[in-house]
């Protein structure tokens, strides 16, 4: 796996056209296994002898891992993504509340009247830009990290550190030092956040995860507060942010599609949906390891073994999607659900959070702005750190009008 990352899509093929299930060496020569198309995918995230826990990481326990290894975080930090059975549904449990369907619906809203100021913001850099602004700095970023942070009570003063650490540790290419300081820095951040919550209780989702500490250890952990802060402000910002960003990209690139929403023919959701499967958010996220030996789609995964889950391929796959599977069509039909939110156990909990948003964003960008475009060819758009994330690091564009 290239810890640079880049555009995952004819990498993913040339594997897919091999089969279903590819090894792959991860940073630090790390044997790894990756899980590429849909089926064998969709199985293998609900088999019931594959795990999240880190204690099922051969190399890990082993001591393989440095500190430093840049996907540390991913397979040890506590909470919903390194847990399994029962300390998975309770945790769960106690953050699931907050992104049911009502309590998202009752959000839009506010995300509404957060997008229409930052079209405005859009426009002003784009005024003082020669017409040209970053649209995922001035829109597809402040959108979904100000939602998060506003649900969990954050002072916005810390959103743009948040969203600094939160991409060094999400990144593949972090040098070890610098990963480490990074983890070091985000966690002390989210403790000193814990604090100040703990001091002066709010409305916010990290008031009642504290109230739930304190009334009962064993319900949530000081570490499992922590982790579960990291999760929430992470995967509640990075893959929305993504999402917006690449289904901005697809839309300039293929406006035929967009004639279609804007008469009428497709909607938003369908945007959102095609985008998910066309060019997800998420490439390879880490880790799963069988728990036994295990046979997947003929090829055999050795217990112990880190699994990516290659969510950019299963999206592609032409066995799950027609033979036309890459190409953008928001009138795609009969094709199998893409999985590029999970699947599963650890199905995406803000899945509804992050279709709303990203749905309210599309409709305002190009309502407010029907001309807008791409300032640069895609070729030249710069990619994502790392094979975890899949998009650009910025997108500039033309708004127009």
């Amino acid at each position: 796996m290239d810890p640079a990352g880049g555009c995952p899509h004819a990498r993913n093929a040339r594997l897919l056209a091999e089969g279903a299930v590819a090894p792959v060496i991860l940073p630090g020569d790390i044997e790894g296994m990756a899980v590429l198309g849909h089926d064998a995918l969709r199985d293998f995230l609900s088999h019931p002898d594959v795990a999240k826990g880190a204690q099922h990481f051969t190399a890990l326990t082993e001591g393989r891992i440095p500190d430093g290894w840049p996907l540390r975080t991913f397979a040890t930090v506590p909470g919903m993504t390194t847990a399994d059975g029962a300390d998975h549904r309770r945790l769960r449990t106690l953050v699931s509340s907050a992104f049911t369907a009502r309590r998202v619906e009752a959000l839009r809203p506010r995300v509404e009247a957060v997008t229409t100021a930052l079209l405005d913001g859009l426009a002003e850099a784009a005024a003082g830009g020669d017409g040209v602004a970053d649209l995922r700095r001035h829109y597809a970023l402040p959108l979904p990290l100000g939602v998060i942070c506003e649900l969990l009570g954050v002072d916005p003063a810390h959103q743009d550190r948040l969203h600094r650490l939160s991409s060094l540790v999400v990144a593949t290419d972090t040098e070890p030092a610098r990963a480490v300081a990074a983890n070091r820095e985000l966690l002390g951040l989210l403790a000193a956040i814990a604090g100040d919550k703990a001091a002066a209780p709010g409305d916010d989702l990290t008031s009642a995860l504290i109230a739930a500490r304190d009334e009962d250890g064993d319900r949530l952990s000081e570490p499992e507060l922590i982790g579960t802060l990291l999760l929430l402000i992470i995967a509640g910002h990075e893959t929305t942010l993504n999402l917006v960003t690449n289904a901005v990209r697809a839309l300039c690139a293929h406006r035929d599609q967009l004639a279609l929403v804007t008469a009428g023919r497709a909607d938003w959701a369908d945007v959102v949906e095609e985008t998910l499967r066309w060019d997800s958010p998420v490439s390879y996220f880490p880790f799963r390891y069988p728990t036994r030996d295990l046979t997947v789609d003929g090829t055999l995964i050795p217990r112990g073994t880190p699994v990516l889950a290659g969510y950019s391929a299963a999206g592609r796959d032409t066995k799950a999607h027609g033979p036309d599977a890459d190409r953008f069509d928001l009138t795609r039909a009969g094709a199998a659900k893409h999985l590029s939110l999970g699947h599963g156990p650890h199905y995406c909990l803000g899945a509804p959070l992050a279709r709303m948003e990203a749905a309210v964003a599309l409709e305002a960008l190009f309502t407010r702005f029907p001309d807008l475009d791409l300032a640069v060819p895609e070729s030249e758009l710069p990619r994502h750190s790392g094979f975890v994330g899949n998009s650009v690091r910025t997108l500039p564009v033309r708004p127009g009008g």
